[in-house]
């Protein structure tokens, strides 16, 4: 669906004074038709096939509406601020996880993994044992912080 309302709304922009073009969002008109219409999943490429076929043929008519309704909404109010989602977060999380792969010597950190990680180099580091990347091979090397001080 996403791709079939895309190619709608940029065939509609085009069809604007470009004065009123230049001031709507692409992805304020996209994201408000497709809060309006069905979503349309597939599994295999057949299955995306039947599905954009419906979604050109079946849905044509709903899509351009919603477009058309959702260039009307974003036009109305042209001064309006919006807070944008920003993804830069998302982005400096992977770029944490991937610098503590590369400081603890561990190919499969996830942020699930890090804790147990983490408590696994500090006792192996209190014991004067760098094994930064190494697992445990038995259960002698877990250290219960709440029941053992060093």
């Amino acid at each position: 669906m996403e791709s079939l309302v895309v190619e709608e709304v940029e065939k509609q922009i085009q069809k604007l004074p470009s004065k009123v073009a230049k001031y709507i969002k692409l992805s304020e008109v996209v994201a408000y038709a497709l809060n309006r219409l069905p979503s349309l999943y597939a599994t295999s490429k057949k299955g995306w096939h039947r599905q954009v076929n419906y979604g050109k043929n079946e849905l044509h008519k709903q899509i351009s509406v919603s477009v058309r309704q959702g260039i009307a909404a974003v036009q109305r109010d042209p001064l309006r601020v919006n807070d944008p989602l920003n993804f830069a977060e998302d982005h400096s999380a992977v770029m944490a996880l991937e610098k503590l792969k590369t400081i603890l010597q561990c190919e499969d950190i996830s942020w699930e993994k890090l804790p147990d990680i983490v408590e696994k180099t500090l006792i192996n580091t209190s014991k004067a044992r760098k094994s930064w990347g190494k697992k445990a091979v038995n259960n002698d090397d877990f250290f219960d912080w709440n029941t053992r001080r060093y």
